[in-house]
């Protein structure tokens, strides 16, 4: 069944317009209410948001919503998406929602759906909202006297710094270390700087001061030039670039090079697996992530298991193999001993452990492997379209396919958000990877012209 609202992340779009405004956001919350109404308790949704500007108009739409199916609202205001997550578990709360666009610029926003567990919404439960978000509501809203309420949670950020801090080994401090870490004038404002503080660290915080307009503006992982420049400016040991929303996360190290999520996904797996903590000596990652990568985890006897792109694929793949490590090529990390989700502070707090234990440099822990050359470009095609199912793309992909085999792969998709086919090689020889993903992207504006 096609998807009219939800795509890979929840919804997303541009705010005021199409999906993204406060009429459809009232739905959503109505709609999402009447599902996870189950039962004679007071049921409640807890909603956190990034710093955007259209938050203003979201949260009260989203509260709405709610309150007119009978569901309390607890409001923690700006917060990290994990924070989300964690305190809708904490909070016994019956679903979570986050408002954020992730590392998208101010004009964009979105609405990420959490169930009571803590975990993202399954395909099929985001279908059943969106038939519900379209039935109309005349006869569910509650009378008047079963109306929720809504209250702000004052201590909402306290007690996420406290929960990130205790995944930190308790026998280790990051006294010593000058750590930059840059928060994309976004959710992770307040907490991350002042947790890295707190655990020792000398701490050079940048892209804290958000007015609603300038998250992810040149900063944050989507611009990890930033940390780049402050890390060799200020002598830093590590700088950390987290998102808008701050589930992911960018590092760079000493020099001020930037390492990708894939190298820290090796660091994080290489460390469980020396001290016996890698469930199933397998980890998740993306069809996107390295072929080094996967070469790498194979000399330390680490399986590796792929999935389509999305961090609540690969979350679904890690529980159903009840394993605790999976994550991203973007800095998407997933610690399920930790996390129902991406975090990027603690996933960062890891990095920090190994590299306080190792007495190393971050460009000698993060750089276990050598990435194979890997080549993504985007192509635009007329909406409606499909274009991979056109007789010359398919000749032309099975021709690339062809001339990669036994050397490298070759990974072809839609984009979830925008009318994008992401086309992506990766093998030993850097021209010819050239010449076969501008041979299909040539192919696919011909029959877009």
């Amino acid at each position: 069944m096609a998807r009219k609202y939800f795509g890979t992340d929840g919804i997303r779009g541009k705010a005021n317009e199409g999906h993204m405004t406060a009429e459809v956001a009232m739905r959503v919350g109505m709609a999402a209410a009447k599902h996870f109404t189950r039962g004679e308790h007071q049921h409640r949704v807890v909603i956190g948001k990034d710093t955007r500007l259209s938050g203003y108009m979201l949260e009260p739409a989203l509260t709405a919503g709610f309150i007119s199916m009978g569901m309390d609202v607890i409001m923690v205001g700006p917060m990290p998406t994990p924070a989300v997550a964690m305190l809708t578990r904490s909070l016994r709360a019956d679903l979570g929602v986050m408002i954020s666009a992730s590392h998208n610029a101010f004009q964009d926003n979105g609405l990420k759906l959490f169930g009571p567990d803590g975990y993202k919404l399954s395909d099929e439960i985001e279908l059943e909202i969106e038939r519900r978000m379209d039935n109309g509501y005349a006869d569910n809203l509650v009378p008047s006297e079963k109306l929720g309420r809504a209250q702000r949670l004052k201590n909402a950020v306290g007690r996420y710094m406290e929960f990130a801090k205790n995944t930190f080994p308790k026998n280790q401090r990051l006294d010593g270390l000058k750590i930059v870490v840059d928060c994309a004038n976004g959710a992770a404002y307040r907490s991350a700087p002042s947790v890295l503080w707190e655990l020792g660290a000398e701490v050079i915080a940048i892209g804290v001061s958000p007015n609603g307009k300038n998250i992810n503006d040149k900063c944050g992982s989507t611009y990890p030039e930033l940390i780049c420049e402050n890390v060799v400016l200020h002598g830093a040991d590590i700088g950390i670039a987290l998102d808008g929303d701050a589930d992911r996360l960018i590092v760079c190290d000493e020099h001020g090079k930037i390492i990708d999520g894939d190298q820290l996904m090796a660091t994080v797996a290489t460390y469980m697996k020396n001290n016996g903590q890698l469930r199933g000596n397998a980890m998740v990652t993306t069809i996107m992530s390295n072929l080094g990568l996967e070469k790498y985890l194979e000399t330390i006897g680490v399986d590796l298991i792929r999935t389509q792109v999305g961090d609540r694929y690969v979350v679904e793949a890690m529980r159903k193999q009840n394993l605790n490590l999976g994550g991203e090529q973007s800095g998407h990390i997933v610690l399920s001993d930790h996390a129902t989700t991406g975090d990027g502070l603690i996933a960062a707090l890891q990095i920090l452990s190994v590299l306080v234990t190792s007495g190393k440099p971050v460009s000698e822990i993060c750089n276990l492997y050598t990435p194979y050359p890997q080549l993504l470009k985007n192509v635009s095609y007329v909406q409606g379209t499909d274009p991979l199912s056109a007789p010359c793309v398919k000749e032309v992909i099975s021709e690339g396919e062809d001339r990669l085999n036994g050397t490298g792969r070759l990974v072809i998709r839609k984009s979830g958000t925008e009318p994008l086919i992401r086309v992506m090689a990766e093998g030993q020889d850097d021209k010819l990877i050239t010449l076969v993903v501008d041979d299909i992207i040539g192919v696919v504006e011909k029959l877009s012209a």
